[in-house]
Parts: structure tokens; C-alpha cells; sequence
């Protein structure tokens, strides 16, 4: 679905409102013109202004009644006195991007049969390599969930499923590159450990976690796969591997995504 000629309007201007900015642009999905951007931050709309030659507004409802599509970018916290300065019209669409509110609690606190579409994005969007799920609310039209696809892509890649699985997407990809971050700082660790230089260690480490990611992407085969092509018998990558399943790391990885999906719960007020 084309959005050249829809005005998007960025109510919170962080670092992900930022990241999709840079992605509409850079892919010429908009020109910079039918994007409007707001904050409470002055100094941070000038420095995208300026960047980007996007338009930026103070006041909240003064640029959602310019908008297409509005892009709720603020805390959870702070989601309901945002949404208490809105007042969409019934052909906006509005995507949220905010952690554990529902679709039933924005149209509820907009008090009206309005368009929500609901998303978890993560952070490797910053670099045009995010993995992002998309569910849609009571009111939204096939259309709607086909512009906010169309919105992700500027940034990476995009799923669609229903919002009772948005916790499970939130622990999985929305919190994973935590996940990725840990492993990496232990295997720098490890090897410097191992008596590598430490930026020997880090940028060794880097590049084979981005490579392994590149690998597993581009082949046709699936990770277990790759892993047993690896995994010589009675080679050094067994003795390694033979350490990480008796300390039950699969199994640890269960736990921490199962406990991320019941926090998401529980901030959703889901449970």
C-alpha cells in the first residue's frame, strides 16, 4: 500500500520515532514534507528538522488534525495524557508502538470507533534491520494493517499476527536483542579470558555474530542444520556444545522468554 501522499504525523520523537523517519525517507516511501513530528523536547525536533527537513509542531493536537496516520512513539506511561490532547478523525489511522497498551485501551481512551493498529518493533530498526509484528484492533480495515506493513519495511522486516501473541513477539524479538547483546559480551569475555587481546576478542566476536545471522538468513537450511555441519564429532565445537546442553542453555532460553511474555502480561493488564 502506497502512503506517498498520507501525512504521518510522529506524536514522540525518540529514538525509534527517529529510526522510522530515517527509513521512510531513505526508501522514499514520503517525502520529508508529509512528515510531522512532535515532542516536548524543542531542541530534539530542531535537530530532526534540520536533518531530515521534516515538519515539527509543539502541539500534539494541532498536528493530529493534519494527519493520515498518527504514530503513537511515547512511553507506556505516558500514553494516556497523550491521548487525552487527541482527537482524530474517523480516517485516521493510528499505529501504536508503545509496549503493553492494547488496542481496546487507546480506542476506549479516544472514545470512538478508530483505527488502531498495534505494533512491537526492536531496536536493531536504528539500522534499517528490524524485526517488527503488527495486530490489528477492533475498527481497523484490511488497508490499515497493509499501511502500518507498509510503514515497518522502511526498517526491516514485519509479521503479521493477532494481539493475543503480542506478548509472546514482545519477548522474543522485542526484548531478543538483550539476549543477542548478553551472549556476545560473554563471548568477549570468554575469549579475552581465553588470553585474546581484548579488541581482538571483541571485533572476532562481532563479526561472528553477525555473520552467523548473515549465514542463517541466506541458506535454505535451518538452524539445527547449520549447527550439525559445525559440529564435527569429537571436534573442539562438540567439546563446546557438550558444556552449553549440560548446563540446559535451551532450556534457560525457554525460561527467559516465558518470563518475558508473562511481564508483558502483567504491564498489559492481560495476565
Amino acid at each position: 500500500m502506497s502512503l506517498k501522499n498520507k501525512t504521518i504525523v510522529f506524536i514522540g520523537a525518540g529514538n525509534m520515532a527517529e529510526a522510522l523517519i530515517r527509513g521512510l525517507l531513505v526508501n522514499h516511501v514520503v517525502p520529508p514534507q508529509q512528515i510531522i513530528a512532535t515532542d516536548v523536547r524543542p531542541d530534539r525536533l530542531a535537530a530532526l528538522q534540520k536533518q531530515f527537513g521534516i515538519r515539527i509542531e509543539s502541539d500534539n493536537a494541532q498536528a493530529a488534525r493534519a494527519a493520515d496516520l498518527i504514530v503513537l512513539a511515547v512511553k507506556p506511561q505516558q500514553m494516556s495524557a497523550v491521548l487525552a490532547t487527541l482527537r482524530p478523525g474517523p480516517q485516521t489511522l493510528i499505529i501504536s508502538i508503545a509496549a503493553g497498551i492494547t488496542t481496546a485501551r487507546i480506542e476506549h481512551e479516544l472514545a470512538g470507533s478508530i483505527r488502531v493498529i498495534r505494533v512491537m518493533p526492536n531496536t536493531p530498526a536504528l539500522v534499517g534491520a528490524g524485526a517488527a509484528a503488527v495486530c490489528a484492533g477492533r475498527f481497523a480495515l484490511p488497508e490499515d494493517s497493509l499501511a502500518a506493513e507498509t510503514l515497518l519495511r522502511a526498517v526491516g522486516i514485519v509479521v503479521a499476527v493477532e494481539e493475543s501473541l503480542l506478548d509472546a513477539v514482545t519477548a522474543l524479538s522485542g526484548s531478543g536483542p538483550a539476549y543477542i547483546f548478553l551472549v556476545t559480551e560473554a563471548l568477549i569475555k570468554a575469549g579475552i579470558e581465553a588470553g585474546l587481546p581484548s579488541d581482538v576478542a571483541r571485533r572476532l566476536t562481532i563479526q561472528t555474530v553477525f555473520g552467523s545471522a548473515l549465514l542463517l538468513r541466506e541458506s535454505s537450511e535451518d538452524a539445527a542444520e547449520l549447527r550439525r555441519k559445525v559440529t564435527s564429532p569429537g571436534g573442539t565445537t562438540e567439546a563446546a556444545i557438550r558444556v552449553m546442553l549440560a548446563r540446559n542453555l535451551p532450556e534457560i532460553f525457554q525460561e527467559a522468554v516465558a518470563a518475558a511474555a508473562q511481564r508483558g502480561r502483567e504491564l498489559s493488564g492481560t495476565k
